[in-house]
Order: structure tokens, then C-alpha cells, then sequence
């Protein structure tokens, strides 16, 4: 291979390199819900919110519509999809069965040091609910789900459930225009530290299925209004 082969080469790479960051980001934005539902993604706005070019960021909005994550709308470019009630119901329905799942193996697998570290983060989430601070609180929640997940030791259980949860991120969000929502965001988490307290591994998985349908009525109440 030649000097200006190899040089090209390198460019290649580092293009692809570059288009799987910007995808990598882009899909845990739409997860922890930073676009909303119904929302126009202008490719040039967002390349500069992540201070990139124009090119991976088309890619890589291109790979998320093929995945459902978004949607291609003619003469509006790409936008987050809107969910119906009924999809937001099986939606539901099905966190709680694999996320429930999740939590009882992890609950079983978890090390000394992820408990510790579980703690930690529900005294972040509370303490960013107290001041308001939704990035606060929605980067200790999606680290303190996914440390609980992955130490289920199942890399289709947690890729089913991330699928899910790139589903459910946008209308999530909404659950911050409810302040009576915020008051108890934090109670099912705190339940759950309880019940690893007390090796109580069906109440893990009980404590993960409360915070997630609790946090669905609240969500879904403003579906349906909107609806």
C-alpha cells in the first residue's frame, strides 16, 4: 500500500470512527429523552451541539430512522416519532417484564462495590430532584438502571431492553412537566436498595416495576389529554 493509500485509508477510519461516536450519542440523547416527541431534527443544529460536521451527523440520523428511532417525514426532514396510548401500553408492559426480569438476576449478581456505588447514585438522583435538575437526575438513573441490568450477565436481555428504552426516551422526558411526578421519582429506587439490604430479590424486581408503571401513569394521563 502506498503513502497516499495508506493516507486514505486512515481518513476512511476515522470517518467511520467519527459517524459511530455521533451515532452513539445521538441515540443516548433520544434514550434519556433530550428531543421530545414530534420534534424536527435539523442536521446542522445538531452538528453544532456536538461539534461536528454535517456528514456523520446525516449518517448517523439516518441509521437511527432505520431503526425505528425516528421517522422520515416528507418535506420535514427527520423527527422523533409520537406514540399513541396503545403503543405507550405495550411499551409499558413490556419494560416491566424485561426490566423486572433484569433486576432479579442482577439483584443476585451484584458485587459489594455496585451496591455501594447503587447508593450513590439514588442519593444523586434525590439531590438533583431537590434542586430541579433534570440532566441531574436522568444521567444517575440511566447509570444506576443500566449497572443493575448488566449484572443480570445477559447481553440479549439488556439489547432488548435498550431497544425499549430508545423507544420510550422522548415521551419519558414529559414526566418532568408533572410536579406532583418528581415528588416521587426517587421512591422506587430507595425501595429497591431496601430490598437488596435484605437479599429480597423478588422485591428488586418488584421495586423496578413499580418506578416504571408509576412513572407510566403519569405518562400516560398526558398522552392521552394530548391525544
Amino acid at each position: 500500500m502506498s503513502a497516499a493509500e495508506d493516507a486514505s485509508h486512515g481518513t476512511l477510519v476515522a470517518t467511520s470512527t467519527q459517524q459511530d461516536e455521533v451515532y452513539a450519542r445521538l441515540r443516548q440523547w433520544i434514550t434519556v429523552g433530550r428531543f421530545l416527541p414530534g420534534e424536527r431534527l435539523k442536521i446542522r443544529h445538531v452538528a453544532s451541539d456536538l461539534g461536528v460536521g454535517q456528514m456523520p451527523v446525516r449518517a448517523a440520523l439516518q441509521r437511527l430512522a432505520a431503526e425505528g428511532a425516528l421517522v422520515n417525514v416528507p418535506n420535514a426532514g427527520v423527527t422523533v416519532p409520537r406514540l399513541s396510548v396503545a403503543e405507550f401500553d405495550d411499551l409499558l408492559q413490556m419494560r416491566m417484564l424485561l426490566e423486572g426480569e433484569a433486576a432479579e438476576r442482577g439483584a443476585l449478581r451484584l458485587s459489594d462495590a455496585d451496591r455501594v456505588q447503587l447508593q450513590s447514585l439514588c442519593t444523586a438522583m434525590a439531590e438533583a430532584l431537590k434542586r430541579d435538575d433534570v440532566p441531574g437526575y436522568l444521567g444517575p438513573n440511566e447509570d444506576f438502571h443500566v449497572l443493575l441490568y448488566r449484572a443480570a450477565g445477559s447481553p440479549t436481555l439488556f439489547s432488548l431492553i435498550d431497544t425499549l428504552w430508545l423507544k420510550a426516551g422522548p415521551v419519558s422526558n414529559q414526566l418532568f412537566d408533572c410536579p406532583e411526578a418528581t415528588e416521587v421519582l426517587n421512591d422506587a429506587h430507595e425501595a429497591l436498595l431496601k430490598a437488596l439490604d435484605k437479599r429480597d430479590n423478588a422485591g428488586v424486581r418488584r421495586a423496578v416495576e413499580r418506578d416504571i408503571f408509576v412513572a407510566g401513569q403519569f405518562l400516560r394521563e398526558r398522552l392521552r389529554v394530548a391525544g
